[in-house]
């Protein structure tokens, strides 16, 4: 597959979680262009589904949406770190939850004009509880909710998180399917 061919590249920033660099790019059609791009190691979302059919949410608060939202569990991969490690580091620390079996539900781009983050999406089951082990700066509230109400809930506009409504109607669409 064809890519672009980066002329010059310029660091406009780099913090923790992601960089930002403006580069002059030939794309593979001929054009030539400016671009400014979010560079980010990948993100997991963790669609955790206990026996019941009922999925794990988290609510806490989003600087971002300057509000409260509830969204599945999710998180950075760290460097050296496979999706799946992460996903499952990431539904222990945010929930206390484990889950024994894991398959990979959806894998997208989440921006792709202007942000090279990836989401691996897992769906988790068979699910054990223990104690959650949050980040010093995360305050998360957990609560299952059952599968049908969620995916009503996304279809009308009440979910406001796309990773959330994104594992969600996947998830739905394959148990229409199977």
């Amino acid at each position: 597959m064809p890519k672009a061919r980066i002329l010059s590249r310029r660091t406009l920033f780099r913090g923790k979680v992601f960089s930002v660099t403006t580069e002059l790019v030939r794309e593979p059609n001929g054009i030539t262009a400016r671009r400014d791009v979010i560079h980010h190691p990948g993100s997991v979302v963790i669609l955790a589904v206990d026996h019941k059919k009922r999925a794990l949410l988290e609510r806490q608060f989003r600087h971002a949406a300057g509000k409260y939202l509830w969204e599945l569990p999710a998180g950075r991969i760290d460097t050296g770190e496979s999706a799946l490690a992460a996903a499952k580091r990431e539904l222990r620390e945010e929930t206390g939850y484990t889950a024994r079996r894991w398959r990979r539900l959806l894998f997208y781009y989440a921006s792709p004009g202007f942000l090279s983050e990836t989401m691996a999406v897992y769906l988790a089951e068979s699910l054990t509880a223990g104690r959650a082990t949050p980040e010093a700066d995360e305050s998360i509230a957990t609560r299952f909710f059952p599968i049908a109400p969620l995916v009503r809930a996304a279809a009308a506009g009440r979910l406001e998180d796309g990773k959330t409504i994104s594992a969600v109607l996947a998830y739905a669409a394959r148990r229409q399917r199977d």
